[in-house]
């Protein structure tokens, strides 16, 4: 089973690249998705997030707007929720692979924001990067709700560099040419890909006996 790395910068139209990907028959995780559903009232994350904000919480559901109020600027904060959410993520993602690979797809996508920043690479036989040009790029954050451009300047910090992804990626999708443009390049990547061996799964120990992927 190839497993496919997709990444890219806030506001590069890496949610529209994954949708198309699903389009196309290919079994997406959404490691954004899943963190919104451990965060959500019953989710698994809910009440360890809870004791560390209790005053985020409302009518017993954390207010995601409040928590980012809250870390913004403060990178313990944001250590401490990591520390938390990150495992419960990655126990997700390879129960998707373990699922995917029993049905025998050739091809799955991880659909990861910080993918190359947090070393997910990796997990990943091959990584798609999302790029536009910088002001598409703005002209799509700051219409976002809530968003100004204090917070997407903080956002970018904590991002790799657009170029630095490009360089790093096996394939860049150019989303600032229009839909058809950016699913034809799909299209291709899943038409060459799914015809590739992968080597990441399932995980191999290494010789001290800790799981590698």
């Amino acid at each position: 089973m190839m497993i496919l790395g997709l990444t890219g910068s806030i506001g590069m139209g890496k949610s529209a690249a994954a949708d198309n990907f699903r389009r196309l028959g290919v079994p997406v995780h959404d490691a954004d998705k899943t963190v919104h559903e451990l965060l959500a009232k019953n989710g698994e994350a809910a009440p360890r997030i809870k004791d560390l904000f209790p005053d985020a919480v409302k009518k017993g559901i954390l207010d995601r707007e409040l928590i980012a109020k809250k870390v913004f600027g403060d990178a313990q904060a944001l250590a401490r929720i990591e520390e938390i959410l990150h495992p419960m993520v990655r126990r997700r993602e390879q129960t998707f692979l373990g699922r995917a690979a029993r049905r025998g797809r050739p091809l799955v996508v991880l659909d990861i924001p910080l993918l190359f920043e947090t070393g997910g690479e990796v997990r990943c036989d091959a990584v798609v990067t999302v790029s536009a040009p910088k002001f598409i790029q703005q002209q799509r954050v700051l219409k976002r709700q809530g968003m100004t451009r204090e917070r997407f300047e903080s956002i970018l910090e904590r991002q790799m560099p657009d170029a630095e992804k490009r360089r790093r990626a096996d394939f860049v999708v150019l989303t600032g040419l229009g839909r058809d443009f950016s699913l034809r390049q799909i299209l291709n990547l899943v038409r060459i890909t799914s015809r590739w061996r992968g080597t990441k799964w399932p995980p191999r120990p290494d010789v001290r006996g800790k799981i590698i992927a």
